[in-house]
């Protein structure tokens, strides 16, 4: 089980498989690892001490930055998180990245991008449809059709918090139409858009 692994060049920490969507494109449907993870899936998520003493057998400097993504949603469990990422900072001197859903506020009941500020440098949504009932079909989040204006709204929310704001969508998972307006989505909100 890998807690910290290399993804084409970047350190990334697998903080829990804990996630409240099952997407239909997950990389958890078809493999068990990534880069150069022996496996990602946890039997249990690791302790904060347990991730700092990991990070420890790799050359973090060496790195850009590194990014909380694994196989579950790292805001999931956002104060150790937090926690991790201002420890990175401080010792090793990185710039941060969370790969997300943009759920936490649902999953944690309040607003959470105030809680980012100036301890996570860059972070990218997976806005993955076009639509609430797109986005219910293909994600199943447990939080129903409520759950895509949830990630709207987060990508709204912390722009104003984080110096860096992306947003995504899964080419192969979506029609070239839904990715033309998850785009002018993107450009609405201000925010750099990719594809995955």
């Amino acid at each position: 089980m890998s807690i910290v692994y290399d993804y084409f060049g970047g350190l990334y920490i697998n903080l829990t498989n804990k996630c409240p969507n099952a997407c239909e494109f997950c990389i958890r449907n078809f493999t068990n690892s990534l880069g150069d993870a022996d496996s990602l899936v946890l039997k249990e998520d690791p302790t904060v001490d347990e991730v700092k003493k990991e990070l420890e057998n790799w050359d973090v400097r060496s790195y850009d930055e590194v990014v909380f993504c694994g196989y579950g949603e790292p805001t999931e469990r956002l104060p150790e998180l937090l926690e991790l990422a201002r420890h990175i900072k401080a010792k090793y001197g990185r710039q941060i990245r969370i790969n997300t859903n943009g759920l936490a506020d649902l999953i944690w009941g309040r607003p959470t991008a105030p809680d980012l500020k100036g301890v996570i440098d860059a972070v990218s949504v997976s806005m993955n449809e076009a639509d609430a009932q797109k986005y219910y079909d293909l994600c199943h989040p447990k939080f129903g059709l409520e759950s895509y204006d949830a990630v709207i709204k987060y990508i709204e929310d912390v722009r104003d918090y984080v110096p860096y704001v992306a947003t995504s969508v899964v080419t192969s998972a979506i029609s070239s139409e839904s990715i033309n307006i998850c785009r002018a989505k993107a450009a609405e909100l201000g925010v750099v858009f990719k594809l995955r």
